[in-house]
């Protein structure tokens, strides 16, 4: 690497980190500087496998540290914005897990913390930076498929055991924070080729037995200003794993079959007058190529699609969803005046 590394403080140590930034730091040449956990030895054994440089007692000693130069934030949906918050009040860059807050309150919060602060602030959508999802896009902007006609975003995976945080409400869970932020986001950002954002047109769901008011599945109906319609699906007790994405053009479709796991299958289904293909674009992980876009644009000023704009507009569309469903928006979690 020609080029300083980052300096990257993990809140947390949790299993996604794992794969969303200790891995995508050793093949990129970044650096891990500092950890913390709730439970010290917990963040002991995350830096020694990992090549963290510290372990910290607290999240905040991470959020504070001089030698953090990006705060990455994987904790609980509850836990997303009080510590975005915290980083940024404290000059530091943020990449955060999604969704980037519980609610569109603490969305705008953030937003105007990032103004402030002169920071940069990413929300971890990995997918977007992937050459699966990139192919979707020229797919499009090459008039290969026509124009836009429908799309169907689909996140369904089997539970979670009934102790996990994305069960708790309290914490911000649920299928939709969890998973179907993919499937509106995957949405939202076919607007260049759908005459703008998508407007929710109805939205159902169902709760999940023992735990009150915290979507087991929840299913939404978007359009387009170009006339365009979608379908977005999730469901986090289902039989089986699906993470695809389909757009439907008037001269072809095209099927990313898993565009959220590119890792685990990198298949593009192209189907049109012309015939059927299925394109390969690799196994590489997306949060090593998302790793690599914010680093380029924290190094050398490259752009960056992800903002806190974009996260409040995807937390906007996920509250009208809650809304049009029946369900309550995800609560505020107030961190301890000792954190």
């Amino acid at each position: 690497m020609t080029e300083e590394p980052l300096r990257i403080g993990v809140l947390g140590a949790a299993r996604i980190a794992e794969l969303s930034i200790a891995g995508p730091a050793r093949v990129t040449g970044h650096r891990l500087v500092a950890v913390a956990a709730r439970d010290r030895s917990r963040a002991e054994a995350f830096a020694a496998e990992h090549d963290v440089e510290r372990v910290l007692d607290s999240y905040a000693d991470v959020v504070s540290d001089p030698a953090v130069e990006v705060v990455y934030n994987p904790l609980a949906n509850g836990l997303h914005a009080p510590w975005n918050l915290a980083a940024l009040a404290a000059g530091k860059h943020v990449l955060t897990e999604k969704p980037s807050a519980s609610n569109t309150e603490e969305a705008v919060e953030v937003r105007d913390a990032v103004a402030k602060a002169g920071t940069v602030f990413m929300e971890g959508f990995h997918y977007l930076f992937h050459p699966v999802t990139r192919r979707l896009h020229e797919l499009l902007e090459s008039g290969e498929l026509g124009e836009l006609r429908h799309v169907e975003t689909t996140m369904v995976m089997p539970a979670p055991p009934d102790s996990d945080p994305r069960w708790s409400l309290p914490l911000a869970g649920g299928a939709l924070m969890d998973l179907g932020c993919y499937s509106l986001h995957a949405q939202r950002v076919l607007a260049p080729w759908a005459g703008g954002a998508p407007r929710l047109v109805a939205a159902r769901g169902g709760e999940r037995a023992g735990a009150p008011g915290v979507d087991e599945w929840l299913d939404a109906d978007l359009e387009f200003p170009g006339g365009a319609t979608g379908s977005a699906r999730c469901h986090m007790a289902h039989d089986e794993w699906e993470m695809s994405c389909r757009i439907v053009g008037s001269l072809g479709e095209a099927t990313a079959v898993n565009f959220v796991q590119p890792h685990l299958d990198d298949r593009v289904r192209v189907r049109t007058a012309s015939g059927e293909r299925v394109e390969m674009l690799g196994r590489r992980s997306s949060y090593t190529y998302q790793l690599e876009a914010f680093a380029a644009h924290l190094r050398r000023g490259a752009p960056l699609r992800l903002d806190a704009d974009d996260a409040l507009a995807t937390m906007r569309l996920i509250d009208d969803c809650y809304q049009a469903a029946g369900f309550p928006l995800r609560p505020r979690t107030a961190l301890p005046a000792t954190a």
